[in-house]
């Protein structure tokens, strides 16, 4: 275990605390080698409302910077039991969604080719469908747990097919996921119409909406993830399933949702799912401004990272 990265003489070295990447972790460009690999993806050309998600990973690196090695509820030290390194950022074309959705999956195609799991960090909500076409090449439809105020499966916005409200809807057209093995935790919040919800119901997605998981509870909620159990998942957390009193700093904030408590519970309650890949969106600092909003995504991340290395010895 000591030829991986050293925890946690590594977090306590003046060093590493002057290097500007996730939670201190190496910067390493290559991921041959690597357990995970996290991928900044700094991208909101699919916005609908309020910008600034491009600017999400260089402020979840910066608050990831107080994130400790050691998580005693799950009792694990995900940085001693996996080989994890910042891959740096996808180099994203803000002009153009179809050339970055390449660029997307050609970083992610790597990481999957190197064996490594990508843990990718948004940019919006939009890049999940890039990240998803990468990932089910490698591993074929996969079982979905997807954290969120919206469903996202849209059929259009002003006439375009790609925007961060239509991801798994194109997905779920492209067979990139399992509908019947999917699970939506926190959708909340006013629609255009009760046909948004239609396409969801008819495929057979699991909804568990926040106004159950606050009158039910998160075990209540945890119990719906039978559906994923003894399949390849997906993760993909929107940061706007959490309450804009916890998590302000979103393009679409929507009332009534998760508190940070219920968050890190509903994650904690995954433990034991085959997590192949991960996204964590919405994050927009200019909205963000006491830094509560990023530190909350760093926390989520290192949840995520965490449940991952309990698989590992």
């Amino acid at each position: 275990m000591s030829a991986r990265f050293e925890p946690p003489n590594a977090f306590r070295s003046p060093r590493y605390a002057q290097l500007s990447t996730f939670m201190r972790l190496p910067y390493q460009k290559d991921p041959r080698g690597l357990d995970v690999a996290i991928l900044g993806i700094p991208f909101d050309g699919g916005v609908s409302f309020r910008p600034g998600a491009r600017f999400g990973p260089k402020e979840i690196r910066s608050n990831s910077l107080l994130i400790r090695p050691y998580h005693p509820v799950l009792r694990t030290s995900p940085f001693s039991r996996l080989r994890v390194a910042d891959c740096g950022d996808v180099d994203p074309n803000p002009l153009d969604i179809v050339d970055t959705y390449g660029r997307i999956e050609t970083a992610v195609g790597e990481v999957l080719a190197a064996g490594a799991i990508p843990a990718c960090v948004g940019g919006d909500h939009s890049i999940s469908l890039a990240i998803l076409r990468a990932v089910a090449r490698r591993h074929g439809a996969v079982a979905l747990v997807h954290f969120d105020s919206h469903q996202d499966m849209w059929e259009e916005y002003f006439g375009n097919r790609y925007f961060h409200g239509t991801p798994f809807r194109r997905a779920l057209e492209e067979g990139l996921y399992q509908p019947k093995a999917t699970v939506q935790f926190g959708i909340r919040g006013p629609v255009y119409g009760e046909g948004d919800f239609e396409l969801g119901e008819t495929q057979g997605v699991t909804v568990v909406r926040a106004e159950e998981i606050h009158r039910q509870g998160v075990a209540a909620a945890l119990s719906r993830l039978d559906v994923v159990r003894g399949r390849k998942v997906y993760v993909s957390f929107d940061i706007d399933s959490v309450d804009p009193a916890f998590a302000p700093g979103t393009g679409t904030p929507e009332v009534g949702g998760l508190s940070s408590a219920q968050t890190l519970e509903l994650l904690r309650g995954l433990a034991g799912l085959d997590i192949v890949a991960f996204d964590i969106v919405e994050v927009s600092p200019p909205y963000d401004q006491s830094g509560i909003t990023a530190m909350l995504a760093a926390n989520v991340l290192f949840e995520l990272l965490s449940l991952i290395s309990l698989g590992r010895p």
